[in-house]
Parts: C-alpha cells; structure tokens; sequence
C-alpha cells in the first residue's frame, strides 16, 4: 500500500511554504511504515485566470477515492473577484467532503513567543475542535433589494443534531487521550435556538464519557479566560464562526499565525491539512514567509495517516527551530523562507528518534 497525497501550494506565499513541507515530507519519508506518493495540481488563481477553472470536473470525486489527504497551501488573490476560485476549493473541498472537524492546535514552544506574562510553555497546551460545515459559514441566505436604501442582508445559523453531536464526541475522544477536560463555548444566552442545541448535546454527550471533566464557557467569556488563564483549557469545542476567532486567538499567544497548523478532518476519510495564515499577497516573493505552519500541517497530516512516529521527528525539529532561533523575521530571526525550511529539513534528517 501506498499513502497518495494531493499537494495544492495555492496562491501567494502558499507555494513558498509548501516547498518547505514537501523537503520535510521528503527527509522523513524512510521512517514511514506505509510509502507516499505526493501528485500537485495547480489549482488556484494563475489556474483561474487562465481558464476559468476553479475545481475541474470530476475533481471532488478523484480526492475522495484516490487520495488519502490533502496537503494545502493557500487561497487568495486580489485579481481574482470576491475570491470565488477560494470559495469554489477551499469551502467546496470542506463541505464535498465532509470534513467536519477543523482541528487548532495551540501550543506555546518557546516562552518568548507569548506576549503573556508569566505563561510558562506548560501552561498553553490546547486543542481547538471548530465545527467546520454548519453554523453561519454554511452559506445559507441572500440578500433583498441588494444595493439600494432598503438592502436587507440574511445569513442563516445552520445547526444540526447529527452536526453538533459528532464535534462535540470527537471532542470528548480526543480529550480521553490528554488530560480528560472538556470545555464547550457558545453563546446560548444570546442565541437561545442554535446554541441552545449545543447545550442540550453537550449535556447528553457529557454523560457517555464520566472520565472527562465537562465545563462550559460562554464565548465571551472563553476569549478573555484564553489571554488570562490558558493553563485552564485542555479542549476546547465550539462553532463554526467562534471557533474561527477564537483559534487565531490562540495563534496570537503563541507566537502568530505563521505558527499555526491546521487539519480538516473527517476520520477514515481523506482530509485537508493547512497552515492558516492566508495567502498573504503583500510578502509573496520576498521569502521572508513563516514556513512553520505549513511544516506542522505536515506532521498533523502524518499523524492522520497513522505516521506517527514520523509526525513526533517533525514537531521535533521545528521545536528545535523554534527555540534555538532558526526562524523567520516575524518569530524574531534571521533566515530567509528556504533557510528557515533547510534547518528543519536536516533536523529531521538528523533524528534517530
């Protein structure tokens, strides 16, 4: 058997950042107990603007049965009008798939990074699970008499039982894995029918795991307890749209968004794995981009295909980056996109662990 993955670099300084990962990739490849096999399409804006060609035909169903995950650069082009090509991958590849989980990692690797004081590494170690096919990003709504005085602008909260019940124990399983916490954040006082639903799921889930500590926090609330007490949070469960905020929240504490990685994910299921920064067109051919993110993606990709010891040589390597100050400008060093991208890739060709 062989692990097929689908390498799509994007726009702006997503190819710069997915050359970094596809090295890593390449210098872990023989610790692998499966092989890999990486193909790249070229989908995205350039694609766009020379043929109109968002996703080609039959795209969707080529991924699904052919591939065991997704390695993902970014999407973004100011060239391209209201970033349909974007919607059309990125959003289309998260709901045509069902990729139900968007998974955040928030993990301090060097106390320098956070601008918290006091806060020691131990202290901010979390995961985000984000519902990530309902809630407001779901694309339910419209707009009446667009453009005049009286323009009215509709966007549905979509929550299911099915939806809500599924983050919520992929949740609670993760958590029986760590240290047995679970906080789940909404904002139920306010939006008494969706979030509603959230409590009465949460509560009966609740129930199903005794092992795990159950807490709930308003959003509110969870953001200002994030800055105050990270130490306090082991998993964290929300929607769609809160758990966008409060994830890049998360990436603020430790260090930025070059930092952050991210997995959408439905289990058994080929799923995306992403850096979350964007597309960032004001840097993109400077080299001066965090590849970091899009490395950790990597690993958390790895770890979904069962590579885990592989993942571990990863996170190593960029932990040592990280604290010897082998980094890019934006975590405070000196090196260049491919500079910062080469000392992980030995690294990682160095570890015998």
């Amino acid at each position: 058997m062989t692990h097929r993955i689908a390498i799509i670099p994007g726009d702006g300084i997503g190819g710069e950042v997915i050359a970094q990962a596809t090295r890593v990739l390449a210098a872990v490849t023989p610790s692998l107990r499966t092989p890999i096999d990486w193909v790249e399409f070229d989908w995205g804006a350039e694609r766009w603007l020379r043929d109109g060609t968002t996703l080609p035909h039959g795209a969707f169903e080529e991924l699904r049965d052919h591939y065991q995950a997704i390695l993902f650069g970014a999407l973004g082009d100011p060239r391209v009008p209201e970033q349909i090509h974007a919607r059309d991958i990125l959003l289309g590849l998260r709901f045509k798939l069902d990729l139900y989980i968007n998974l955040r990692p928030v993990r301090l690797l060097d106390e320098r990074l956070t601008p918290l004081k006091g806060k020691r590494r131990a202290d901010i170690d979390l995961l985000v699970f984000r519902e990530n096919t309902e809630g407001l990003y779901a694309g339910v709504g419209g707009n009446f008499k667009k453009g005049t005085a009286d323009e009215i602008a509709i966007n549905e909260d979509i929550n299911t039982r099915k939806g809500v019940e599924r983050i919520l124990r992929a949740a609670f399983d993760a958590a029986r894995r760590r240290r047995k916490k679970v906080c789940m954040s909404d904002k139920a006082n306010a939006l008494t029918f969706a979030h509603g639903l959230w409590q009465r799921a949460f509560k009966e889930v609740a129930r199903d795991y005794p092992d795990v500590e159950a807490t709930h926090l308003y959003v509110d609330v969870a953001a200002m307890e994030l800055v105050r007490a990270p130490e306090r949070f082991d998993v964290l469960v929300t929607s769609n749209m809160f758990g966008d905020i409060l994830t890049d929240l998360g990436a603020a504490i430790v260090g930025g968004l070059g930092l952050a990685a991210s997995g959408n994910i439905h289990p058994g299921r080929c799923s995306l794995f992403e850096p979350v920064h964007g597309s960032a067109p004001d840097i993109a051919g400077r080299g001066i981009a965090n590849p970091i993110g899009a490395i950790l993606s990597t690993a958390m990709m790895l770890e979904h295909l069962g590579e885990r010891a592989a993942a571990a040589k990863i996170e190593r390597a960029v932990e040592r980056a990280v604290v010897e100050g082998h980094v890019t400008r934006d975590l405070g060093g000196a090196l260049s996109t491919a500079e910062c991208g080469g000392f992980v890739t030995d690294a990682v060709a160095q570890d015998a662990g």
